[in-house]
């Protein structure tokens, strides 16, 4: 019956080598175990086996963190309905201070913008996703901020004429096209389906009108929660998660509206080259972008300190470069007292806008860096009297959904004008955060005087620490006489020892 069979036959069908006639000591073939894994829904963290928790962030698999948002305790199963704080009657969470403003902050979300997410089913959920908004929308909804005690502002999809102010005719159909098919990317990493243009086109839209509405005096300021992201679109491409560049669109409308000059802080972890590049070369937007660099070997590797805008607008364009991950509150808010601030006051814009990338959130998978909710919340209230209190929020990256849901309401309660729960008089900077801050001053200025100052203070600073810390080297460590000296005696004194240990033992 097998004597055609090759070993290799055999090999794969072992059922035909049974004995037919006797089966008495088989046994089955155990089955391959099945690992077990999941996505975390918080971080996107694969976990194997049967565990509860990530292994990275912590959260429970099944946590209610897109019903609760960040109030959502980490540690239960959403079917507890466990959240971190109680609930007062009419929706607010003990311990939130409570506002009345005459003049309303405005949000702008549409749940369409829902439908713009990656098909194609890969090995690893891609960061960018739906949930990112859901997180913070019910973070919003549970601390009765939205819907309760903002106003929210009608969507609109962004006309062909309004985009053409940023982008090229190529690009707007480019990514129009995109309606067309089921499935499709402007980049590995920049992904569209059927939904995504109009999703773009409607985050867009929200921009421009709540830009509008906060300038002519229709709303105190407001927020963006809006996807997909911006600040990498360019001019001519998609790139970085991003489609159309959202806070470009955002600084055309309000200077529509009547806005001369206008202001952009981006503090998303990564350089928004996309806007960058529209600006370039233009006087009336000043950009200001931290974001890790070092020496452009971070994403999107653009963004270093010498890139100052061009064509008469040098100065207009402010990188600065963090050389190195772990960045937390200190440095940032030490750069906004010694960089943004004085540079913004001396711009003096009519409008001021942030690109607010929660990514260099503490346990962002993806920026790695330490800023807090009060951080957030404490450089969102310095730029808040900038321009008149005509502020404008918009959201950029951000994929920890914890950390973006707590950090985007903290930013939201500043601009209903309750105030952050710690002082920022006395920063001190890390080594390597008052570093880049001196390289920034010392390029920037030559086009804004007003820094001069505190460059000269920064720099008697540094010396000064420099100084005080060669005298502890010197006093911590012995001359260099002593230490080559003393070794050598000790050297002399065990190779006398063992020659002198070597004769005995032949003399024997």
């Amino acid at each position: 019956m097998h004597g055609d069979l090759t070993f290799q036959d055999m090999y794969n069908n072992m059922e035909l080598l049974e004995d037919e006639d006797d089966d008495s000591d088989w046994e089955p073939v155990a089955e391959p175990v099945e690992m077990i894994s999941w996505f975390c829904t918080n971080c996107t963290m694969v976990n194997l086996g049967d565990i509860a928790h990530c292994d990275l962030c912590g959260e429970h698999k099944t946590s209610g963190i897109l019903k609760h948002g960040f109030l959502a305790s980490s540690k239960f199963p959403q079917e507890d309905s466990h959240i971190d704080g109680k609930i007062e009657a009419n929706g607010n969470v003990i311990g939130f201070q409570q506002s009345a403003l005459s003049s309303p902050t405005a949000v702008g979300f549409d749940e369409r913008m829902l439908l713009h997410s990656e098909i194609e089913m890969k090995s690893h959920p891609h960061p960018e996703r739906p949930d990112r908004l859901r997180a913070i929308a019910a973070s919003l909804a549970t601390a009765g901020i939205f819907p309760g005690r903002c106003q929210a502002i009608a969507a609109r999809e962004i006309t062909r004429e309004e985009l053409e102010r940023v982008h090229s005719v190529e690009h707007i159909q480019t990514v129009d096209f995109t309606a067309n098919i089921f499935s499709s990317y402007f980049t590995p990493d920049t992904y569209a389906n059927e939904h995504s243009a109009r999703a773009a086109r409607l985050a867009a839209g929200l921009c421009a009108d709540l830009a509008s509405a906060i300038f002519s005096g229709r709303a105190k300021n407001g927020f963006a929660l809006v996807r997909p992201p911006g600040h990498h679109a360019g001019v001519k491409q998609a790139m970085g998660f991003c489609l159309h560049n959202n806070a470009a669109v955002a600084a055309l409308a309000a200077q529509v509206a009547g806005a001369k000059r206008v202001l952009i802080v981006d503090w998303d972890v990564h350089h928004g080259n996309g806007t960058q590049e529209i600006f370039d070369d233009n006087k009336s937007v000043l950009y200001v972008s931290l974001h890790r660099h070092e020496d452009g070997k971070f994403y999107p590797g653009t963004g270093a300190a010498s890139e100052v805008g061009s064509k008469g607008a040098e100065g207009y364009c402010v990188n600065i470069p963090w050389s190195c991950g772990g960045v937390g509150d200190n440095d940032y808010i030490f750069a906004f007292q010694h960089v943004v601030l004085p540079i913004a006051t001396e711009f003096a814009p009519d409008f001021t806008i942030i690109s607010a990338g929660f990514d260099a959130a503490r346990g962002d998978p993806l920026g790695h860096c330490d800023v807090t909710p009060v951080g957030y919340a404490q450089m969102t209230d310095m730029l808040s009297n900038i321009s008149g209190g005509k502020l404008l929020v918009i959201l950029e990256g951000g994929y920890n959904l914890r950390s973006i849901s707590s950090s985007a309401t903290a930013v939201i309660k500043v601009l209903l004008g309750e105030n952050p729960s710690a002082e920022v008089a006395d920063i001190a900077p890390s080594r390597a955060g008052l570093q880049t801050v001196m390289e920034v001053l010392k390029i920037q200025k030559d086009f804004w005087p007003g820094v001069g100052a505190s460059l000269t203070q920064l720099q008697s600073l540094w010396n000064s620490a420099a100084e005080k810390g060669h005298k502890m080297r010197r006093r911590a460590e012995a001359p260099v006489w002593w230490k080559w000296g003393r070794k050598r005696l000790l050297y002399h004194h065990f190779i006398t020892r063992h020659l002198r240990a070597k004769r005995k033992r032949e003399q024997k």
